[in-house]
């Protein structure tokens, strides 16, 4: 079943759940959302912070920029704390070369480079053929 919230979300995460299937899976129902208003009830309430750091930033990216990309209107006030921001560089590829850095560093939506974040252009596009916005 598919988590109706990013809170909900990071709680499975925290149970052992693989991090990349659940907010797969998040931002499939967030999608699937019949409303804006019932979008932003999913991303409303604050997430539990973890003992991941890069965790934490990551669901405040996520929050941010599915907000301003699905146009709500408002970002939840929780994405911007302190904890939701990295204090060193993350580059989500594995191994990045030097010139991988630097275009993740270019391409990096400001939602994700803001938290010290970076990666692909659009991160949280989802396969041809499945739900989401592409």
């Amino acid at each position: 079943m598919r988590p109706n919230t990013l809170a909900e979300a990071v709680a499975r995460i925290e149970s052992g759940e693989p991090r990349e299937a659940v907010l797969a899976e998040f931002v499939d129902a967030f999608d699937l959302s019949p409303s804006d208003a019932a979008r932003y009830a999913a991303i409303e309430p604050e997430p539990a912070l973890t003992g991941d750091a890069r965790l934490n930033a990551l669901v405040g990216a996520i929050a941010e920029y599915l907000a301003k990309q699905r146009r709500l209107g408002r970002v939840p006030p929780w994405t911007g704390g302190a904890a939701r921001r990295l204090k060193e560089p993350w580059f989500t590829a594995s191994s990045p070369s030097p010139a991988l850095r630097e275009y993740l560093t270019f391409a990096s939506p400001g939602e994700f480079s803001s938290r010290n974040i970076f990666t692909e252009e659009r991160p949280l596009r989802r396969p041809h053929g499945t739900s989401g916005h592409r």
